[in-house]
């Protein structure tokens, strides 16, 4: 995100306007000039400075200045016109220093204050933007607010300015705020909201606040590609544990992810020997259907992978009842959660819910996270997102576990909206 480019297109809205109008007047220096008193000599040469800034001309108008400063006697009311015509050619010529320079002349001499004074300082911070000057329009800006300013585009001039000038600091403090309160609010945060975020927090190596920019650009704006960036860094984490290679190959299914044969295969192979062979004959099923197994060298492999599949699910509905009732029996709740998520995964959420909580009442689990986790992927199945994204909530651990529990909940939010 190029910020300085932001702020460039923001120093059209911020301009005074201080020179010509579009009917070629100016009807400020008109209006000052019948309040005050100017003389015949200042005045003829301050309407020479105006016929130049009138023409376009404003690099020579800022030379003409120079017959005005060279009239001696001038009173304050005269030098202050003088001043502000320095001001608009210095703006109409882009020339920051310059402006900065009028405005202190007119601050000191009191002939600024409230709006026109915010107004001012305004127009300075956002030509200092406009030519690139980071730290100059950081300062102006923060000076405007600290004056009591709230102008939204003069806060994207100084979010600009912090980025670029590399004080991202913050920047992603009070972004993360801003989009935390429209969260709250019951709003959704905007893309660009978020995106400023991911880029401070990035610059910045804070490694929290970019993985809650990553949480809210799948929540709010997902797309395959963000997914399938998600899902692969999720996999490479330090410590991910390999049993939960098999969750992101379901979310690479839902997600739309699945590249290739190899990826149907690999969800398929890892179904049939975790013990979800009805979730592994679906997935070989769909890869058929999508036109990616069944053809070419691989053919008879896949077939073979279908017969397996086949074989291990007839085992599977032989030996159900025996598997629950030692299930049952047992003082652990995990044989309960297993054969709850192979009822949610074949495709009766609802019973698997049950067996799952059943299996968590039991309790003396392996892996706690793990059966939350499970409970979440069978409410969601069911249709129960609110109850999933709690269970999901719940999960902790840094085997991969709450990584993964994140990602479901992010996608369940997504599919939701």
């Amino acid at each position: 995100m190029k910020l300085n480019t932001l702020a460039v297109a923001l120093y059209g809205a911020l301009a005074l306007t201080l020179g010509p109008a579009p009917d070629g007047s100016l009807g400020w220096l008109s209006a000052a000039q019948a309040q005050e008193k100017v003389s015949p000599e200042v005045g003829k040469a301050l309407n020479a400075v105006t016929s130049l800034l009138k023409a376009g001309k404003a690099k020579e108008a800022l030379v003409k200045i120079r017959d005005v400063e060279a009239i001696s006697g001038r009173s304050a009311a005269e030098t202050a016109l003088m001043e502000k015509l320095r001001f608009a050619a210095a703006q109409q010529s882009t020339d920051p220093d310059t402006m900065a320079r009028a405005f202190d002349a007119l601050k000191g001499a009191g002939r600024l204050a409230g709006a026109e004074n915010l107004q001012y300082m305004a127009a300075v911070a956002g030509t200092y933007s406009r030519v690139n000057r980071h730290k100059e329009a950081l300062n102006w800006a923060t000076r405007y607010f600290a004056e009591g300013g709230n102008d939204p585009a003069m806060r994207q001039v100084q979010t600009a300015a912090q980025y670029n000038s590399g004080d991202v600091g913050p920047i992603v403090k009070n972004t993360l705020a801003e989009i935390q309160a429209a969260e709250k609010a019951g709003q959704t945060p905007s893309r660009d909201k978020i995106n400023l975020l991911w880029n401070a927090a990035n610059r910045a190596k804070d490694a929290n606040a970019l993985a809650f920019a990553n949480e809210k650009l799948l929540q709010y704006y997902p797309s395959k590609e963000m997914w399938a960036n998600a899902i692969a860094s999720t996999a490479t984490r330090k410590g991910f544990a390999p049993r939960f290679q098999l969750d992101l190959y379901r979310l690479r299914l839902l997600s739309d992810n699945m590249r290739n044969d190899e990826d149907y295969e690999e969800l398929a192979s890892l179904a049939g020997q975790a013990g979800f062979a009805e979730e592994g004959r679906k997935a070989i099923e769909a890869g058929f259907k999508a036109g990616v197994l069944g053809q070419g060298a691989k053919a008879e492999r896949h077939q073979r992978l279908k017969v397996f599949l086949d074989k291990k699910l007839a085992e599977s509905k032989a030996g159900y009842a025996a598997a629950e009732k030692a299930a049952r029996e047992s003082k652990q709740g995990d044989g309960l959660v297993m054969l709850g998520q192979q009822l949610a995964f074949a495709g009766n959420a609802k019973a698997g819910v049950a067996m799952i909580q059943e299996g968590i009442q039991v309790g003396q689990l392996k892996r706690e996270g793990d059966a939350h986790l499970a409970l979440g992927q069978a409410f969601f199945l069911a249709g129960d997102t609110a109850k999933a994204i709690g269970a999901w909530r719940s999960v902790k651990g840094d085997d991969g576990v709450a990584d993964v529990a994140k990602l479901w909940a992010n996608y369940a939010r997504s599919a939701k909206r």
